[in-house]
């Protein structure tokens, strides 16, 4: 999804996210996420370094703050990808963030989609139980769409947030 409206917007910016995970094959450091220890997750951390950061299925990930703020600062749309949980802490830092919460189209949907992108066994199990979860965090202030078919989410995720003038 990011990767589609970064296509089709190239004046859309992409907040790379830090993650102390091991890289899946053929993630690219600095383009999918930023790889760093757990030592620089905590130094970014201490230092009010992240919008948000989550400690998620046996790693953390975070929102670099920088980078947003500079953004912000002109005029510029960023576009973040991030688990429900970092979805509260943006809205919380940034009340005029307009979030999407993308939804498979039913739960066997979900299970084929993880199985396809190599996630197993109790990362699996723990992903689909979280989903629910994940679903009631956000009800307040997440627009829903259901991802059915690829091309028209897009297009629905697009009228979102470009119905009105910035995303922030």
């Amino acid at each position: 999804m990011c990767a589609a409206l970064l296509q089709r917007h190239p004046d859309l910016l992409y907040s790379v996210s830090l993650t102390t995970r091991s890289p899946r094959e053929g993630e690219i450091s600095g383009k999918d996420y930023v790889f760093v220890s757990d030592q620089k997750f905590d130094e970014i951390r201490d230092t009010n370094g992240f919008v948000e950061w989550v400690h998620v299925y046996g790693h953390r990930s975070g929102t670099p703050r920088g980078p947003i703020e500079v953004a912000i600062s002109r005029g510029e749309d960023i576009l973040i990808e991030v688990e429900a949980q970092g979805a509260c802490f943006v809205f919380e830092n940034f009340p005029r963030a307009r979030i999407v919460f993308l939804l498979p189209p039913s739960p066997d949907a979900q299970r084929e989609r993880l199985l396809l992108r190599g996630t197993t066994g109790q990362d699996l199990e723990n992903r689909l139980q979280a989903s629910a979860a994940e679903r009631e965090q956000v009800a307040s202030f997440a627009v829903e769409v259901v991802n059915k078919v690829f091309d028209t989410t897009v297009r629905d995720v697009e009228a979102i947030l470009y119905s009105t003038a910035s995303a922030m």
